[in-house]
């Protein structure tokens, strides 16, 4: 046995590493079988390592299942004659670089999982364990297990939400650190974040069109409900992409707000030192006929006249408001 923590719901379940699990709905609950009732069973679901799922030759025989679930980056759903096959990558909230994938295959009163995480498994005993609903089908156990994927998502949005604000907040008082940085791993988070709902929004919508009617027709809406719920997740994530280019903006305008500080005053000092300049440079010319050159309060008087001319200076800076 081995214990694996299902995304976004923090429940801890073991499941049986390496061992294949086989379950039906019965009487409105999941209950885990043998191999052989599940066979002839309807609303039947499997779960399968990859090692295991090579070995059903059988199965794959007789229903031409002859995908390759060696690696799983993406969400998709394809519809083949026998069967709907797709692959399911969830994203870890908390590592990045983190996701946890696996395979289905669908028929009609039978789900077919190849997964080699636990996940899964660990999903399917926890919606065992807290299903809500007195009529139970494929349809519904199949909805349950999607929501599983954005259990709390709209939470760590909410949480991605708070943390762009108070780098807003830091930046607007002039006390933002490593702002680049911070904001970068927010924007790729975001970006990560659009595409799975986008691809797990085509996922929906493929159980919703039910193409080879493997679904019960009252029993579709369920798979419309997660699509719209999806779909408002990406609006989410979309507007959080904004608003965090906004907040990038706001930086940029506080740079430049501050370069153009840094200008002002460097233009004031050269504006108020040039007039100095001048008068050093006039006096620095030493010819012989310069009666300054020998009057005793020469040297005084142009002290004088260079504190005089930085005081004006000032004072019309000042009267300007340049100031």
């Amino acid at each position: 046995m081995k214990c694996t923590s299902i995304p976004g719901i923090g429940i801890i379940v073991q499941w049986k590493e390496g061992v294949k699990m086989y379950f039906i709905i019965q009487d409105g609950m999941i209950e885990e079988v043998e191999e052989s009732e599940w066979k002839k069973s309807e609303d039947a679901i499997g779960i399968f390592t990859v090692e295991e799922w090579k070995k059903q030759l059988e199965l794959n025989n007789n229903h031409y299942f002859n995908q390759q679930h060696d690696s799983v980056h993406f969400c998709k759903l394809e519809c083949h004659a026998e069967y709907l096959y797709g692959t399911l990558c969830i994203l870890d909230k908390v590592n990045l670089k983190k996701s946890t994938g696996f395979a289905f295959y669908i028929q009609e009163g039978r789900i077919i999982f190849i997964d080699d995480t636990g996940f899964v498994s660990a999903s399917v005993e926890n919606i065992a364990k807290i299903r809500k609903r007195r009529e139970y089908s494929m349809e519904r156990f199949l909805y349950d297990f999607l929501l599983l994927l954005i259990e709390n998502d709209l939470q760590h949005l909410i949480t991605l939400e708070r943390e762009i604000s108070k780098i807003e907040e830091e930046v607007l008082i002039r006390k933002s650190e490593n702002f680049n940085g911070r904001m970068s791993i927010i924007k790729k988070e975001i970006a990560r974040l659009y595409r799975y709902y986008s691809q797990l929004s085509d996922v929906g919508e493929g159980l919703t069109e039910n193409e080879n009617d493997y679904f019960a027709k009252n029993d579709i809406t369920t798979f419309k409900v997660f699509t719209d719920r999806v779909t408002r997740l990406r609006s989410e994530a979309l507007v959080l992409r904004e608003y965090a280019m906004q907040v990038q903006d706001v930086y940029q305008s506080e740079i430049s707000i501050r370069q153009n500080d840094v200008m002002k005053v460097l233009t004031i000092v050269t504006t108020i030192f040039l007039p100095l300049t001048l008068i050093v440079g006039w006096y620095g010319m030493n010819f012989k006929y310069m009666p300054e050159l020998k009057w005793e309060y020469g040297y005084p008087v142009v002290i004088l006249l260079c504190i005089t001319v930085v005081m004006i200076g000032i004072w019309i800076f000042k009267n300007k408001k340049f100031w």
